[in-house]
């Protein structure tokens, strides 16, 4: 099983705690992403990254000092956004830090894809951002079929716990046989499943630490989950949807 997950918008160095082990498993084409990023103008990054100008500089200066290769962070604890701080991997032992870098996969339309101790640099790049590489008309088009041909070489389960802007680069491209299990989280009104993306971000961070404390190898024994007062819907869901209803 692999375990898909967004990254965050927010990001930070973190090079005290704990080191990184490897590079990105895609970082030549990081590296010219990173490029084109440079011999863009702060107008046109500033479009591309929709911004704020306080954010422009920040991530302007990122640019300029970036090195994908030295003074890097593990990702796992690089993003900071409501998923990874309901997440709370600083708190993890050893035994949950080896169960989420050989099970989870952070999607990234700059790294493409990365286990959690990926050594990286903050960076600004949405998946859905338009930028054109290679004359190719967007990342997706970019990154084609390389992130699920990837996660699938590494197992024929994937547990998604990722955003739709992010999960499409692995579910579009599923063979025969692979299986994709979504997870949703929201409250039934109406006969209908609402979600709250917030709430959502939260329900799936707890729900990485919920699979890391467990250890936590076939997919159906997330089913047992129950944080932040989800429970699951055997009525509602079925194979490939698990549906998580706020009790």
């Amino acid at each position: 099983m692999r375990i898909i997950i967004s990254p965050a918008k927010k990001m930070r160095v973190e090079t005290d705690s704990l080191p990184w082990r490897e590079l990105p498993c895609f970082l030549e084409r990081t590296e010219y992403i990173c490029s084109q990023l440079k011999a863009l103008s702060a107008a046109e990054l500033k479009a591309l990254w929709k911004c704020n100008d306080k954010i422009l500089e920040l991530n302007l200066q990122r640019l300029v000092d970036m090195d994908l290769r030295k003074n890097l962070s593990p990702a796992i604890l690089a993003y900071e956004g409501i998923q990874y701080q309901y997440m709370a991997p600083s708190v993890f032992s050893q035994q949950e830090f080896d169960y989420i870098q050989e099970h989870l996969r952070i999607l990234s339309g700059f790294y493409g894809i990365l286990r959690p101790f990926d050594g990286v640099q903050p960076y600004r790049l949405e998946m859905q951002a338009k930028l054109s590489l290679e004359g190719r008309r967007d990342l997706y088009a970019y990154w084609d079929k390389l992130l699920a041909e990837q996660v699938y070489s590494e197992t024929d389960c994937v547990l998604n716990l990722a955003s739709k802007e992010y999960s499409r680069c692995i579910s579009a491209y599923r063979k025969p046989g692979d299986r994709f299990i979504n997870c949703s989280f929201g409250e039934e009104k109406d006969g209908k499943i609402l979600e709250k993306g917030t709430l959502c971000k939260m329900a799936r961070g707890e729900m990485v630490r919920f699979l890391a404390e467990r250890q936590i190898k076939r997919v159906e024994e997330i089913q047992a989950f129950s944080g932040l007062n989800y429970r699951f819907s055997e009525t509602l869901s079925n194979a490939e949807n698990y549906i998580f209803l706020a009790k």
